[in-house]
């Protein structure tokens, strides 16, 4: 989940943990990334020798289960390789993006990773020409290969839609320079200067200032970004048109109609469930951001909210601050009480420089755990300005890392989840230590609590739909020839107006707001996964509150299961089924009350 960073470092940010990397890496000269690059090469040798052998031993279980077995243990060698060199590069530019040396090392690992996968994209074209029987037999004779089930799964998954292996290749070994379009976009927002009055802000500061508790401070900042914004928009406009372009270009060789439809495969999730989630948002348009919005500018003393009021405070005070040690123990206590073996997960990373909090200039904004392989150890990065919402990411971050861990003895093919649930146990631990302060809270604390969380859930769950939307509205534009920043705004006004309702005034500028919004380059149609997993939880917490004690090892079984089990298997035990509308309106009932309680306590 992304956070902003405040233009003023934060009291005893030199205190704060920066990571060590050299558990992966001890630097661009370190001889070990040259050594798993050569045993990633070799890993593809070894698994080429078997090129042919599986076809040939589709008539004969026992032969195609241990050649199966071989074959994916080999993949996933040379996975563990390319990922730890591919994560070491990522990790070590993304605290350094002001480095161009960083910059270039990424690039060429990414580049020279690429050319040695290719030699393994034979492999999952072979088993798919493969009969489901024919696996299915040979899985049964090798409890090895049988281990891998749930992989096989997701590699058969695309099998109407995978290239000629010539193709194939050619999409993979062109993908690095591809990616440029992305380095390109994230380079203009990080070398962006937003001016706000005499001061030069980038980025994460501008975005952070539309928080301030001063209205004139937050205009000032509204102004100047989407000045910024409309002087980078060409740029941004022309990555995002490339990258769309390019998508439909390899949709329709891969016979995808919808170009979501990838995403919806790689997540495993029916469109039907999409589809589902997004109209019961829609629908609750009204009773959710459209009613808070109006029940906010009457807390403000206005008719209408400017947009650059949406995410302001309630009063005019600065918002209390937490330091490093407060935010740890308020984590560590909170994943204890559901159960001690999350909280001695999370603990390790404080125990090790596993954790990159401090802000620093050339460092990117937001906030991630990065799983690296599941032979490492996850990293989890974020910039902590000592704000509650700083605490609640640091929860929402190592939600994810204690996921990571839990799923790591799986092995990498098998621990990677699908986005659906990878979100589950970070929104899981922010919602824990949310319930932990609003719990401790009463009176006015308690009514800007709920303001918060009530924010946070618009965020999450409203602005991540009216995202889908405005990407679909523009996947489908697309089509139809290349779109000026001008119409990309004009796109962008009318989604998001519907989502924020009569309440929110969309101000002159704010039609630049869609260029900073980094999913719509990086991850396109990710961030539905925001509001399924959201929603997801919202279902989760009240089935906890039904049987606690019960609760705890039915949901570690759950997040250790990683990528083996598909959302519908992981969530049966639960009794909950996401295909179905009332799913959704549930979750969705659960952040209407909170805005009964808003209204209850003016």
């Amino acid at each position: 989940m992304t956070i902003h960073a405040h233009p003023e470092a934060p009291k005893h940010a030199a205190d704060l943990p920066e990571w060590r990397l050299d558990d992966l890496y001890a630097g661009r000269e370190d001889p070990r990334i040259e050594q798993d690059l050569e045993a990633a090469r070799q890993a593809n040798a070894d698994l080429l020798e078997l090129k042919g052998k599986l076809v040939a031993a589709r008539r004969d279980p026992q032969r195609l289960g241990a050649v199966l077995a071989r074959a994916i243990g080999l993949y996933e060698q040379a996975t563990n390789k390319l990922w730890a060199v591919g994560a070491y590069a990522s990790l070590q530019t993304s605290v350094a993006r002001e480095d161009q040396a960083w910059a270039k090392f990424e690039g060429d690992m990414r580049a020279r990773a690429s050319q040695i996968g290719s030699e393994s994209l034979f492999f999952t074209l072979e088993i798919n020409q493969l009969d489901e029987a024919e696996i299915e037999a040979a899985l049964r004779a090798n409890p090895e290969a049988a281990h891998f089930r749930p992989w096989l799964r997701r590699v058969r998954l695309v099998r109407d839609h995978e290239l000629s292996a010539e193709m194939e290749r050619m999409v993979n070994d062109r993908a690095p320079a591809l990616s440029n379009w992305s380095r390109l976009y994230d380079e203009a927002l990080s070398r962006m200067t937003v001016k706000v009055g005499r001061e030069s802000l980038n980025l994460p500061q501008a975005l952070n200032r539309l928080s301030d508790p001063d209205p004139a401070s937050r205009k000032t900042a509204a102004t100047g970004l989407a000045k910024a914004l409309e002087d980078n928009s060409p740029t941004i406009a022309l990555c995002l048109n490339t990258l769309a372009f390019e998508k439909q270009i390899e949709d329709r060789w891969r016979r995808f109609k919808d170009p979501a439809r990838s995403r919806h495969l790689a997540n495993e999730v029916d469109p039907e469930a999409v589809q589902a989630l997004e109209e019961a948002v829609v629908e609750h348009y009204p009773r959710l951001s459209h009613r808070y919005y109006a029940l906010k500018a009457k807390a403000l003393g206005k008719r209408t909210l400017d947009h650059w009021d949406r995410n302001a405070p309630l009063d005019q005070e600065q918002p209390r601050q937490y330091d490093w040690d407060e935010a740890k123990s308020l984590v560590l206590s909170s994943f204890d009480q559901l159960a001690p073996a999350f909280a001695d997960k999370a603990r390790s990373f404080f125990d090790h420089p596993w954790i990159d909090a401090r802000p620093r200039p050339g460092k990117s904004s937001g906030a991630y755990s990065h799983p690296v392989t599941a032979d490492k150890h996850p990293y989890v990065f974020m910039n902590f300005m000592g704000e509650r919402r700083d605490v609640l990411t640091l929860a929402h971050e190592l939600g994810h890392a204690v996921h990571q861990t839990l799923a790591s003895p799986l092995g990498t093919l098998l621990a990677d989840t699908p986005l659906t649930l990878a979100e589950t146990a970070s929104i899981f631990g922010e919602g824990l230590v949310f319930d932990r302060l609003l719990a401790e809270a009463k009176g006015a604390e308690r009514r800007l609590l709920l303001a918060g969380k009530i924010e946070d859930g618009l965020n999450t769950v409203v602005r991540q739909i009216a995202f889908h939307r405005f990407e679909s509205e523009f996947h489908a534009a697309r089509q139809q020839g290349e779109l000026s920043p001008e119409h990309i705004g004009g796109l962008w006004l009318q989604v998001m107006g519907e989502s924020l309702g009569p309440a929110v005034k969309l101000n002159p500028g704010y039609e630049h707001y869609w260029a900073y919004v980094s999913h719509f380059v990086h991850s396109p149609f990710y961030v539905y996964a925001y509001a399924f997993g959201d929603l997801l939880v919202e279902a989760l917490m009240e089935k906890r509150l039904e049987d606690p004690k019960g609760f705890a090892p039915a949901y570690e079984t759950l997040l250790s299961g990683g990528g083996s089990k598909t959302y519908v298997e992981a969530l049966k035990p639960f009794g909950l089924d996401p295909r179905q509308k009332a799913f959704w309106e549930r979750g969705l009932g659960r952040l209407e009350r909170l805005v009964d309680e808003f209204e209850a306590l003016a």
